[in-house]
């Protein structure tokens, strides 16, 4: 699917965080399997209990501490042709004590500050710090983001290809959601659908129909579709490279909406569109988001839009940019995220629009492009 993960990843990545690092006075970040650990070097590593870590000193080579047993598994990934120093420990070491060892060695003192990923595993975090008692643990979070939250112009096509799959997904939506179906069924179907075009990886299925659409994470359920049902549809997945797709439309199925459901359904719409236009380099987050909310608090419906207007999205499904009230970054050209105002009705119904979008310096690049309107099935 596009680049291949080799092409997305260079050791400039490395050397950047290295950078960024330095600038902040950290002086080494230790970054375990998951997406910043992917990000950085490209292994897709398996978090066990094991430690693999990348570490990177502010000064000094980086290196990469693997269990010996997965060390060819480096080599078989972008990872390996990176050129980075790979310590492979043995069942009977400390490998925590390697991670001390190398970082000192590199310093030629024992550090003061290391950075942690923030989804790193306690017993990690705890053993890298246990075995630097005199330093103090943080996140990593603000040297990673600097970086993630740029997209280039690859990683940009790549949410492309993941932003056309899952629209194509939702352009079959009328062949499983039905009346008289569950939404686990229907989920189901989506699922499998997911999985054979374009995905390697199922992330979430929501499928609310009726009054469950007014719980905006709603968890599949055995509620059988009613006639007239508006449902919400959010789905995602994951695709070869470990870029994300993610986007909600909202269905009516088997009966024509009431004149209440598509008068506020229209706000919505005409919210979501305005926050997508609003996108460009310079405006901030909370900007983008205050588009939305205010419209909709405008039309009477403010207090049924109960979340975020977006999230950032990438190697994972929410990162930062977060599209939100209080956080004044200044959107820049390379940025990926969703817009996805709704609006909520308890024990009613809801409605949700999402598309991923992309900041450019002549605007706003829109991932997703199926319709947006209120669309009706037939039952």
């Amino acid at each position: 699917m596009g680049d291949s993960a080799g092409a997305l990843v260079s050791i400039d990545r490395v050397h950047a965080a290295r950078a960024v690092a330095e600038e902040l006075g950290i002086d080494a970040v230790v970054l375990t399997p998951g997406s910043d650990l992917r990000y950085l070097c490209g292994y897709a590593a398996h978090a066990m209990e094991r430690l693999t870590a990348l570490v990177v000193p502010r000064a000094g080579e980086p290196l990469l501490v693997v269990p010996r047993l997965e060390a060819p598994m480096v080599d078989a990934s972008p990872a390996g042709a990176l050129g980075l120093e790979v310590h492979a420990w043995d069942e009977t070491d400390d490998p925590f004590a390697v991670v001390a060892r190398e970082v000192t060695a590199r310093l030629g003192t024992a550090p003061r500050r290391v950075a942690v990923g923030a989804r790193t595993w306690a017993e990690h975090a705890l053993g890298v710090h246990r075995a630097l008692p005199g330093s103090a643990l943080e996140l990593a979070t603000p040297v990673l983001d600097r970086l993630r939250m740029v997209k280039t112009p690859a990683e940009v096509e790549e949410l492309a290809l993941a932003g056309a799959a899952i629209d194509r997904v939702h352009a079959r939506m009328g062949e499983w959601l039905r009346v008289g179906r569950t939404e686990a069924a229907v989920g189901a179907d989506i699922a499998a659908a997911i999985l054979a075009d374009g995905h390697v990886a199922v992330d979430f299925t929501i499928v609310g129909s009726g009054p469950n659409g007014a719980s905006p994470h709603h968890e599949l359920s055995d509620r059988v579709v009613q006639a007239g049902d508006v449902v919400v549809v959010d789905i995602g997945g994951e695709t070869p490279t470990g870029y994300r797709s993610d986007c909600t439309r909202t269905y009516v199925v088997g009966g024509e909406p009431d004149a209440e459901t598509a008068g506020w359904y229209a706000v919505l719409q005409d919210a979501q569109e305005a926050a997508v236009a609003a996108v460009r380099p310079g405006v901030t987050a909370e900007q983008v988001d205050a588009v939305a909310r205010d419209r909709i608090a405008a039309a009477g419906w403010g207090e049924h839009f109960i979340h975020r207007t977006g999230h950032g999205i990438g190697l994972d499904t929410h990162e930062a940019p977060y599209i939100v009230a209080g956080n004044d970054l200044p959107l820049e050209a390379g940025m990926a995220f969703s817009v996805e105002p709704g609006i909520y009705l308890a024990g009613r119904a809801g409605a949700r629009i999402e598309d991923i979008v992309v900041c450019t310096d002549e605007g706003v690049r829109v991932l997703n492009n199926g319709p947006r309107g209120l669309v009706v099935l037939p039952g």
